[in-house]
């Protein structure tokens, strides 16, 4: 692209909205142009009002820019949204109605029939939704979701089993990085050297969000996948990386090297079409008996690629495997960067 697509950060002061800046510093579609928070950021340089939590320096264009209200006049057309969702529940359909594609990270509005909760290599299919939003029809804005990041690494792990073999039933047990409660999140006396084996909806969004986003769009609303799923949440003192214990039944017969052979195989779209964000193999099988790890896995695929390992026969169900994913870059900023850049390719961004 001979110019790149200015766009907007709502909560841009916040962990994931320090992804978002770090990601598009050097993207060469996309370009920050401005930047909200809450209203005591509003007014000062970004350097001044966020706390900066990640290992790369502020970029020097991005500190020098004063947070603007988070209001829709002013912004740009395309909004990138990380925000809490009880904000975001009021602010995004805001954004939407004055014309703004809303790419949210935000769990507000994931669940509602007309909007698509989207990963491009899954399901992309599904932003179709965004026709019969109502907005779209008023001003030509739309929202589009991410999934939570517990979610987010086990689908891109059941997609390829689900349309090889079929899911019949599923359950998860996560071991979720602290980064994922935000900054400052969970206290260090609350979790050094402990685990915390409640995370406030955490097991009815994976239950819910993995079924629609496996599941089929069947013209305007989409049919949840029919399989059982069972979820347990878990939060453990790692920095960045969700880790999942997983178990599955199939519908159809599979074998070891049939079940890796899906996964190692797994391309699509994204990948076709070289989207800047999509990573070479989205999901990829290790074959060390310890692994995946956290502290030497979670940056594969600059953070977007989901390593599985561990297969093998489950006495309960058919098969059990071990997941992980970035939390903050799959599972949350890259995810709806990658959705933006989807959007981009077809048609929806001008």
């Amino acid at each position: 692209m001979s110019t790149k697509l200015s766009v907007g950060i709502l909560g841009a002061t916040g962990i994931v909205g320090q992804r978002f800046i770090q990601m598009l510093e050097h993207h060469p579609w996309f370009e920050v142009s401005w930047l909200a928070a809450s209203d005591r950021s509003e007014g000062r340089p970004y350097a001044e009002a966020a706390r900066w939590r990640l290992k790369t320096a502020i970029p020097a264009n991005v500190a020098k820019m004063t947070i603007s209200p988070a209001k829709p006049d002013g912004a740009p057309k395309i909004i990138f949204a990380a925000l809490d969702a009880s904000i975001a529940r009021e602010l995004e359909p805001q954004f939407a109605d004055a014309g703004c594609a809303v790419v949210s990270n935000s769990s507000a509005l994931r669940m509602q029939s007309d909007v698509p909760l989207v990963i491009p290599e899954v399901n992309g299919d599904h932003i179709r939704l965004i026709d019969k939003q109502s907005w779209r029809s008023k001003s030509g804005g739309f929202v589009v979701t991410n999934s939570n990041c517990s979610a987010m690494g086990l689908v891109l792990a059941l997609a390829p089993l689900h349309r090889a073999f079929t899911l019949d039933a599923v359950t998860a047990v996560t071991m979720q990085a602290v980064s994922g409660a935000g900054y400052p999140g969970v206290a260090s006396l609350d979790i050094l050297g402990n685990v915390i084996p409640y995370i406030a909806n955490e097991e009815e969004k994976m239950e819910e969000e993995t079924r629609k986003l496996l599941g089929v769009l069947k013209g305007a609303q989409i049919e949840p996948a029919p399989f059982a799923m069972s979820a347990q949440c878990n939060r453990v003192a790692v920095e960045d990386g969700h880790t999942e214990s997983v178990a599955v039944r199939f519908k159809k017969k599979a074998t070891a090297q049939e079940i890796i052979a899906a996964w190692n195989n797994f391309r699509a779209e994204p990948q076709q079409l070289r989207l800047p964000s999509a990573p070479e193999q989205p999901v990829i099988y290790m074959t060390a008996p310890d692994r995946p790890q956290p502290r030497f896995d979670v940056d594969l695929g600059a953070g977007m690629t989901t390593a599985v390992g561990r297969l093998r026969k489950c006495n309960v169900l058919d098969w059990k495997f071990t997941v992980l994913s970035h939390n903050t870059i799959r599972g949350a900023a890259g995810a709806a960067l990658l959705n933006a850049e989807w959007l981009k390719a077809k048609g929806y961004l001008g």
